[in-house]
């Protein structure tokens, strides 16, 4: 085979672990919250693996895995059974994990998402149970280096997704994910808090040659701790793997570490087969049995999802495709959209989508607030809408008086304290734009040699006299007035 001659095509599958918003761990009592806790503070013997020590399965935990594969359109098993995954390493008390093998709760789905504006669908070959393990403190002392372990993290119920090879690009698997953990928050199933760890991706990725001459061993990339770590890992091992095929070089089966200061892969172990875990059935729980009554609970539970709400913002109400993303990015964002524009016509729901997402959002960024999290409620933000479409603000005001709202008074109540009506006195509008051209003898000179686009300067100087209380129509009609008297 002519290695330099051939053309490759790239094969990626993502394992994603997702720790599971429960309160209590998967086995046990113990809090499942750890990000602020003192080391080795939430544990118990369950957690901390002492002889004797009973497992008691969380219900909740559960049923959080089978709404997301409700969520992925996967297959729920009737017949679920836990089983140990055995291995030692110094974070895993027990000397093996609680996970699932054969019989997964969930399996056979799909996830359809969007690169570059097309549609693309990737297949999901399971979703199971499992519990997470501790985690390794690496403590830089003055007579060297010193490892510690923190079990405040073990037993934390977690879940894993594992993606079918069904993408083709470093740019697929970001958006995959993208959607993915989209959904995980939408369902109330992970905060999906990558820097948090709720979030977290190993990729697999080989390569092929187009003609089937090659097939490259499956390597996998670990140490991903953002969407963007993701895509520049997959484009670096990408190019390494052809680069090595075109060179004649051997490819290995391997684990590899990703390197973000460096932006590069180094290998750390020759890849684990299934086998290497001697899995056996927890002997310590029973097998898990979905009845059909409650998987019909959890899927009538399942909120809109948001490539269905978007869907239908877009064709029911006429948004913008951008806005209609913007909108459903955050379940939080799209119930306070909806109950802003509950009872109104398409027209102010195309309005209160633009306050939203041009001013409210940039509010809330500028206040440094959570993405799911909006400085204004759904009747504040109604209110502003409202009082711009009845012209009791004008939308220069409106900007004005958004970042001065406070606890839950309403923007109107806000420019009335400020005197910021909108200037229904004619008269007073008269003068302004009086005085605009008085004070503008160039713009007025060629509005009447007929540039008609002069008046717009004339308008923004009218404005400013109004303290932008006056509407731009109401301007615009004092102006001309004035201008057409100066012709004749």
């Amino acid at each position: 085979m002519d290695a330099t001659a051939t053309t490759y095509r790239t094969v990626i599958g993502l394992e994603v672990h997702a720790q599971l918003a429960t309160s209590s761990k998967m086995y046990c009592r113990c809090s499942a919250s750890y990000a602020d806790a003192a080391p080795n503070t939430h544990v118990c013997p369950v957690c901390l693996g002492l002889p004797g020590a009973m497992p008691v399965m969380n219900r909740l935990a559960v049923e959080t895995v089978v709404r997301t594969g409700l969520a992925l359109n996967c297959e729920v098993a009737s017949d679920s059974k836990m089983d140990r995954k055995n291995y030692v390493y110094p974070d895993l008390p027990k000397g093996y994990q609680i996970s699932q093998y054969d019989l997964p709760l969930c399996g056979k789905g799909a996830l359809t998402f969007d690169v570059g504006g097309e549609a693309r669908t990737a297949g999901i070959t399971r979703v199971h149970l499992e519990e997470d393990t501790g985690r390794l403190v690496h403590d830089q002392a003055a007579d060297g280096v010193s490892s510690l372990v923190d079990l405040n993290r073990s037993g934390v119920p977690l879940m894993e997704i594992v993606g079918d090879p069904d993408l083709e690009s470093p740019e697929e698997a970001r958006e995959y994910l993208t959607a993915l953990r989209q959904i995980l928050r939408y369902i109330g199933a992970s905060s999906g808090n990558m820097e948090e760890g709720a979030f977290r991706c190993d990729a697999n990725i080989s390569i092929r040659a187009n003609d089937g001459s090659f097939i490259g061993p499956k390597v996998e990339i670990k140490n991903l701790n953002s969407f963007r770590a993701v895509e520049r890992a997959l484009r670096y091992e990408e190019v390494r793997q052809r680069e090595a095929a075109a060179n004649g070089d051997e490819l290995f089966q391997e684990t590899r570490g990703w390197i973000d200061t460096s932006g590069t892969t180094v290998s750390q172990r020759t890849k684990e087969q299934a086998h290497d875990y001697r899995y056996f059935p927890e002997p310590d729980l029973p097998p898990l049995r979905m009845q059909p009554a409650d998987l019909e609970r959890l899927r009538q539970a399942l909120p809109e999802l948001p490539p269905s709400r978007r869907r239908r913002f877009i064709e029911d109400l006429g948004l913008p495709d951008a806005d209609a993303a913007v909108l459903t990015n955050e379940r939080t964002i799209a119930d306070i959209y909806e109950d802003v524009i509950a009872g109104n016509d398409a027209g102010f729901a195309r309005s209160a989508a633009n306050w939203i997402v041009n001013d409210v959002l940039g509010l809330a960024r500028s206040r440094g607030l959570p993405q799911d999290q909006l400085p204004l409620n759904a009747s504040q933000i109604r209110n502003l809408v409202e009082s711009v479409e009845d012209g009791k603000l004008t939308a220069r005001v409106a900007k004005d008086v958004l970042p001065r709202v406070e606890g839950d008074e309403l923007p109107i109540d806000v420019a009335e304290r400020l005197n910021l009506l909108s200037m229904n006195d004619e008269d007073s509008v008269t003068t302004a734009a009086q005085e605009a051209i008085d004070a503008n003898p160039d713009a007025v000179a060629d509005y009447l040699g007929g540039k008609k686009a002069a008046v717009g300067r004339l308008i923004g100087e009218t404005m400013k006299r109004t303290g932008g209380r006056a509407t731009p129509d109401a301007v615009r009609g004092a102006l001309i007035a004035i201008l057409d008297k100066m012709k004749t």
